[in-house]
């Protein structure tokens, strides 16, 4: 009996050590100075509901990525009004793309373009890479041709791009074809990338004045934007 009581106590240490390293990891976001990084910004997508645009900018708040699509056909129903929203409000705005694996990259490149229109972005297009999400057992090499193809159409269609992923997605995917081109990576601890980046998404729980629930929240790499 004494030495199961043991056992089971080493189990709830144990336990508690996992769920400490866990939440202080995972769910504590990194200390950001804001004197080094002043311009703070955030993403949003339908996911969020509606916002009020001009509270964030009275916070401080400067500028928004906005969910545009995923894949060949999927359109935020948001998208529109954010975007309206955001600009009236006096944000940097740009738009995302979820990039999926196992879709011509032509064809996302498209399904951006329609749901973006001719609408002008200050920060550009992104897209996002990554493997949460997306299909499992896709040829790393199917993978980088369409995301080539995708970058390439845009570009021709006179568009600048911009990556969005985490470091093992920019190791996997984008090290390799596309080193140098603006990066918006995600990290949760400070940031030690060896490599430069354009913006930083360091926290998937913040808050921001007229949104409700979680807000990822981001910051520039300068000190005032372009």
């Amino acid at each position: 009996m004494i030495v199961a009581g043991a056992f089971l106590g080493v189990l709830l240490l144990l336990g508690g050590a996992i769920w400490w390293a866990w939440h202080y990891y995972v769910s504590t976001p990194p200390y950001v100075d804001h004197e080094r990084f002043p311009v703070r910004g955030f993403d949003i997508s339908a996911h969020n509901g509606y916002a009020n645009f001009k509270a964030a900018a009275d916070a401080g708040f400067q500028f928004v990525f906005i969910k545009a699509s995923e894949g060949t056909d999927f359109r935020d129903e948001n998208f529109v009004l954010n975007y309206n929203k955001a600009r009236h409000a006096g944000l940097k705005t740009g738009a995302y793309h979820f990039f999926r694996f196992d879709k011509d990259g032509v064809e996302q490149a498209n399904n951006l373009l329609r749901v973006v229109g001719p609408r002008p972005l200050d920060l550009g297009l992104v897209i996002d890479v990554e493997d949460s999400g997306n299909a499992k057992g896709v040829p790393l090499d199917s993978i980088r041709t369409r995301l080539q193809l995708m970058v390439e159409y845009l570009n021709m269609r006179g568009h600048r791009v911009m990556f969005y992923s985490n470091r093992q997605g920019y190791e996997k995917y984008l090290l390799r074809d596309f080193e140098g081109m603006p990066l918006w990576i995600c990290q949760f601890t400070d940031n030690s990338m060896n490599t430069d980046w354009t913006f930083w998404q360091y926290d998937h729980h913040g808050k921001v004045p007229g949104i409700r629930g979680d807000v990822d929240l981001n910051v520039y790499a300068g000190q005032s934007l372009p």
